[in-house]
């Protein structure tokens, strides 16, 4: 009894780690780990693979619930199985029309590894891919010079805040592999 106390002080929550992406519709941190029975229903029925169990990321207290893996899978635009699936409503059911309004992350360009910004390649597939009406991921058109002095034009992606929603389909279809050059984080 006295081990199920301490497991529930944990120092490293109180900043919280920022792979921790929880599904849209998810109740606040502390409301929504005290009402996930960590069954993993909305993990099975996720239809991109997108969320996995958490180890450390959400604490001891939070072992075993949902968290989105962007590297992995992402959330689906359209999709609302998660929070319909949830037996408890830790994950709240929502419309698409609502669900698909909220932040649940945000995505950043790491241009030591974007192919436009590093290497002067051309690349626009987190663009293509950005699901949100007015994308939220946007290009500009820089002229560049290569080592040979050659000049060109390239395509720099560019992450607008504002209409930024953390699904992650773009960690997901970033072709550098191994650490993608761009990543969502549970920021906003």
């Amino acid at each position: 009894a006295t081990a199920f106390f301490l497991l529930r002080v944990n120092p490293l929550l109180k900043r919280s780690d920022p792979r921790l992406i929880r599904p849209p519709g998810a109740l606040p941190e502390k409301e929504f780990l005290s009402k996930c029975i960590k069954c993993s229903e909305c993990i099975k029925i996720c239809p991109t693979n997108a969320l996995h169990p958490t180890f450390l990321e959400a604490g001891s207290e939070g072992m075993w619930s949902p968290m989105l893996v962007p590297r992995i899978g992402y959330c689906e635009y359209g999709c609302v199985l998660c929070g319909n699936t949830c037996p408890t409503g830790a994950i709240q059911a929502l419309p698409d029309f609502v669900k698909n309004k909220i932040k649940i992350g945000l995505a950043f360009v790491d241009k030591g590894r974007c192919l436009p910004f590093a290497f002067g390649t051309p690349c626009v597939v987190c663009e293509e891919h950005c699901p949100t009406p007015k994308k939220a991921i946007w290009l500009e058109e820089v002229k560049v010079i290569d080592r040979d002095g050659n000049e060109k034009i390239l395509k720099q992606p560019h992450v607008d805040p504002k209409l930024c929603i953390g699904c992650g389909i773009c960690e997901y279809k970033c072709p550098v592999v191994d650490r993608p050059a761009i990543y969502v984080t549970n920021i906003g």
